[in-house]
């Protein structure tokens, strides 16, 4: 389908819809001046209206070294299509200092958050200094958000001794309440990465599952318009607890399949369950509501189907991250998708799962590091995960075991550039692993050319179980480069260093009600220069 046409059927729906949304990116403007009347009162935490605009609070992301992009999107009702704001373009008044006072105001200018938009405002804000924290606010129609902290990164040539990171993924709202979230904003990082699953598009069950919370009719159903996408994030981003997240760290996102369909690929959906031609409707409706709801650099808004998502950061010469997109450029699952056995089709050496562009893209950036540590921030399992304990062997065709080949160019090509300290940041499977990725998992002697650390959901699948499992430093049986597995609930939280890099697995004990205690199940550590894992 052309994308004029996929693009006005995208926007058909509705008068309503039509409306908002048959415009081009022509149409978004930033206006940055600093011939403005400065509109700030000196009120920390000025009252709230039953209008209050900022109900879905501040966020940051994409940091570079002399740059982030501050987000902010207008609802004051967040259930509503439009958020509960007039039809019409509303202006946005933004500053940015060094201190949380804003005494020391560095930069200020004024936006246009436009409907057709969501009403969303993405600012990227250059002429900073590296390696520094900032402080950033909004103001519309005399209301004032939430405060929100940011971090540039260093020059990429800074010798940083020490990084701060955690990452998350897989936050399922009717499944639990997002405490862990709430712990990491506490631990204050220097950024945070979410590798997929920031809503699922699943309909909510009236009683809001284990939040125990009504939620309306127009949530009942699965998303698919944008209008209906609009309406999840705006009651995932109602959580206090993500909006504390978003305010304490700048963010680096990347989509896995809920953001769109369960287990879509490519061009496909899941299970021949939608056409070809309504699923990239659907997808590009995702899409644009991903882009709307986080603090993205993109050239331009999405206006259809495709979006390249896939992007590099660096941080100073200690780490760089590759992060990927695992979903738009794959090959349809192979033997029908699911868990099989004997499945030869997903060794077919002509199967993708970057696409040919983005492969190249990455093991090129690779090639070319000279960071002390190069990290993937992807969705899906890397390591080999032999899902059957007995003789026999069963495999997940939605993970890299279901693109044989294509996992052992990226390794193969890995090793072969003798790539520095390789770190796989995975999410999706909803349990914690630690592993190590090998050019030949049949031999477990081979010397790892990386690790691989999966963190566990947020919420996704309830409670968790705090049995089972293998312990730190451990080996699974049917699995043996696998040194560390659990199926409790929280994240991933990283401290990086030139000799180490050190992976805490938080973990919260319950997530059916809110308020639970944080902590930490196990320590695992790579060492510069020594493949493998080790306990801390």
């Amino acid at each position: 389908m052309d994308d004029a046409r996929l693009l006005a059927r995208t926007l058909s729906g509705g008068a309503s819809r039509r409306r908002f949304l048959g415009v081009t990116g022509a149409a978004f403007a930033v206006a940055f001046t600093t011939r403005l009347a400065d509109p700030w009162t000196p009120v920390s935490a000025p009252a709230r209206s039953a209008e209050y605009p900022f109900q879905l609070g501040v966020a940051s992301g994409d940091p570079l070294p002399g740059a982030v992009v501050l987000w902010t999107r207008l609802a004051s009702r967040p259930l509503e299509p439009l958020g509960g704001m007039p039809y019409g373009r509303l202006r946005v008044d933004w500053e940015l200092a060094e201190d949380e006072s804003f005494t020391r105001r560095v930069r200020h200018g004024s936006a246009w958050a436009l409907p057709e938009y969501g009403h969303s405002v993405h600012l990227d804000v250059r002429g900073l200094k590296p390696a520094r924290d900032y402080f950033y606010r909004f103001r519309h129609g005399g209301e004032i958000s939430p405060v929100g902290r940011t971090r540039t990164a260093p020059r990429p040539d800074a010798r940083n001794t020490r990084l701060l990171m955690a990452f998350a993924s897989c936050a399922a709202w009717q499944d639990g309440f997002y405490t862990a979230y709430r712990h990491l904003a506490a631990e204050n990082p220097d950024v945070v990465f979410h590798l997929g699953d920031y809503i699922y598009e699943y309909g909510i069950v009236e009683t809001g599952g284990n939040r125990r919370t009504f939620v309306p009719d127009r949530l009942r159903v699965q998303c698919d318009t944008l209008d209906r996408y609009r309406v999840q994030y705006g009651l995932y981003k109602s959580d206090p607890d993500l909006r504390a997240a978003h305010q304490a760290a700048p963010w680096i996102v990347t989509w896995d399949d809920h953001e769109v369909l369960d287990n879509w690929a490519g061009r496909h959906g899941p299970g021949g369950e939608v056409t070809e031609e309504d699923f990239l409707v659907i997808r590009a409706n995702a899409f644009r509501a991903y882009w709307e709801n986080l603090p993205i650099r993109l050239p331009r808004p999405p206006q259809g189907p495709d979006v390249r998502l896939y992007r590099r950061f660096r941080f100073g010469t200690l780490a760089e991250f590759s992060v990927l997109d695992t979903r738009q450029y794959r090959d349809d699952q192979a033997c029908g998708d699911g868990q099989q056995t004997g499945c030869a089709a997903r060794l077919d050496p002509a199967r993708t799962m970057l696409g040919d562009a983005q492969e190249k893209w990455l093991l090129d950036g690779l090639a070319a590091s000279g960071a002390r540590w190069n990290a993937l921030a992807q969705q899906i399992a890397m390591c080999r995960l032999d899902l059957d304990p007995g003789p026999a062997r069963r495999f997940s065709m939605d993970l890299w075991d279901g693109y044989e080949a294509a996992r052992g160019r990226l390794l193969t090509g890995i090793a072969e550039r003798r790539v520095a300290n390789p770190v796989v940041l995975t999410g999706d499977i909803h349990y914690n692993l630690a592993g190590e990725l090998r050019t030949n998992f049949d031999d477990p002697s081979s010397v790892p050319v990386g690790v691989e650390f999966v963190g566990t959901s947020v919420t996704s699948g309830g409670n968790g179980d705090p049995t089972g499992g293998v312990p730190a430093g451990g080996h699974d049986p049917a699995n043996p480069h696998i040194r560390f597995s659990s199926y409790q609930r929280g994240y991933v939280s990283c401290e990086i260093t030139g000799e180490r890099w050190r992976a805490d697995y938080k973990v919260v004990p319950y997530v059916d009600r809110p308020g639970a205690p944080v902590s930490t199940r196990a320590s695992l550590v790579a060492l510069d220069g020594v493949p493998g894992l080790g306990v801390a």
